[in-house]
């Protein structure tokens, strides 16, 4: 039986192959997202990559010799996304319901990999995985193309903050490995890409099932020269959180008794030490950093992803919820701020709704009112009041008093957030914080005058003498040569 052949051959490949090789533990793992619509192979490709990368277990091996639907075709292969795949549902449907996280290793560096559903109605759980990787694997089938799936696949990892995509142009054998197809698909989706502020794209052919430029080389494919999936991945830069401002959302305020007091969390940015002059937000309230301590010793510094707990040189009012941050770097704070929304309840979002909004340790109300819709099929932003469930749309937040965030592209953990129905406590969008509101447009009654009232950051605001310096100086102009003069 082809079962048995394969069983046969897994045993002696096991047997013969060499011991995968690990990166020194200190390196830190690059974590990929695969992603695309429902079809298109990326549980097949995910477990071709694990199975050529000797990540595959003795016993993974013999239950897929094992499972009936192991001879999927002549050639005797298994089926590579039952690796992934592992509810019942799951397999008995043949799609991907759940995100699966697998971990493999090259000589080069470690891998957490993250295969998320293609189905239009799992688009939640594509999002929890984008939130945290730093590359984004979209597959298409050669055949069918770009689909509105993968465009809103795209759209939400770019909007989670993903710069590097791999486009792969899946079951190319079935396409007749022609590179016209290739070719005119890349293309297409650079185009996309650009579109999302997205110019890091490498395109690869692959043939996921036959494992053809997933680790190895495809012969059938002379006509293509760069690099292979996992040559792409090797080559991708892991995100660091350790560049921008300190940032520690306080997790709990621990006092074991009178002569101690410290503010636990892990660290969301940058980086620390003792002495460091740090800001209490939202109060404002400034103090320096006199201890830094975990479990078992106190240490001299600390970064982004350390979990420790913080004592500072006075006593202060700081609960959970509160944020240590950075002097010379501080976040945005105020009551209305701009986000990007992924709308994840049957009810979508409605314009003027309360919820509540989880951010970091803080919970908060908040009324949320959408403003624009993105069109997947001509990628602009429309107007409208209402988003619908898998939606992606633009609206303001606002909120009852002083909120503290990052723009999301500056910090992934200060600047997302969820948004959960007080009522029913489920969790009904996703988002990211683009930026705090701007109000534009407003007649002073007492003087009959019309002004116009900016609202702008800290640091454009210090600049307003240097725009009363410019109107000052037109205004001279004007009366020594004439408006005319001012149109050339």
């Amino acid at each position: 039986m082809v079962v048995n052949a394969f069983a046969a051959k897994s045993a002696a490949a096991t047997e013969s192959a060499p011991a995968p090789l690990h990166p020194p533990k200190e390196s830190q793992p690059l974590r990929l997202l695969a992603c695309g619509s429902v079809d298109d192979g990326k549980s097949t490709l995910i477990g071709r990559l694990l199975w050529d990368t000797k990540a595959v277990t003795d016993d993974q091996a013999q239950a897929l010799a094992r499972d009936a639907r192991a001879a999927q075709n002549d050639l005797g292969l298994p089926d590579f996304a039952l690796l992934l795949d592992g509810l019942q549902a799951e397999r008995e449907q043949g799609i991907t319901i759940d995100v699966a996280y697998r971990y493999f290793s090259t000589a080069t560096r470690s891998y957490i990999v993250a295969d998320t559903p293609g189905h239009e109605q799992f688009t939640r759980n594509m999002a929890t995985g984008a939130s945290t990787a730093d590359l984004a694997v979209l597959l298409i089938d050669a055949r069918t193309g770009l689909l509105p799936q993968t465009r809103r696949h795209a759209t939400i990892a770019a909007l989670m903050g993903i710069r590097q995509f791999v486009f792969a142009v899946n079951k190319m054998d079935l396409a007749g490995y022609d590179q016209g197809v290739f070719d005119q698909l890349a293309a297409e989706f650079r185009e996309v890409a650009f579109g999302l502020g997205v110019s890091d794209v490498t395109a690869i052919p692959v043939s996921a099932l036959k494992g053809e430029n997933v680790v190895d080389a495809a012969a059938a494919m002379p006509w293509y020269r760069g690099p292979t999936l996992i040559e792409a991945l090797d080559r991708a830069a892991i995100r660091s959180d350790q560049s921008g401002g300190f940032r520690f959302p306080v997790q709990r305020v621990a006092r074991p008794d009178e002569s101690f007091r410290g503010y636990q969390g892990t660290i969301a940015g940058g980086s620390v030490k003792p002495g460091d002059r740090v800001v209490v937000q939202p109060s404002g309230t400034v103090a320096n950093v006199k201890k830094i301590v975990t479990f078992d010793l106190e240490r001299n510094a600390a970064v982004a992803g350390d979990a420790v707990t913080l004592v500072l040189d006075r006593p202060l009012d700081i609960a959970r919820g509160d944020m240590l941050v950075g002097v010379a770097s501080p976040p945005m704070t105020g009551m209305d701020f701009d986000a990007e929304l992924v709308a994840l309840s049957s009810d979508g979002i409605a314009a003027g709704a309360t919820y509540w909004l989880k951010a970091a340790n803080r919970r908060t109300r908040v009324v949320v009112s959408p403003h624009r819709r993105l069109d997947l099929g001509s990628g602009r932003y429309e107007p409208a009041d209402h988003l619908p469930m898998n939606g992606i749309g633009r609206a303001r937040l606002s909120f009852g008093e002083t909120a503290v965030f990052d723009a999301y592209g500056d910090n992934r953990t200060t600047g997302a957030f969820i948004l959960i129905d007080p009522q029913t406590r489920n969790t009904v969008a996703g988002g990211m914080i683009t930026g705090k509101s701007v109000s534009v447009g407003h007649l002073e009654p007492e003087t009959g005058r019309e002004q116009v009232i900016l609202s702008m950051p800290r640091d454009l605001a210090e600049k307003i003498g240097t725009l009363e310096d410019f109107v000052r100086r037109r205004r001279e102009v004007e009366i020594l040569r004439g408006p005319a003069d001012l149109l050339d």
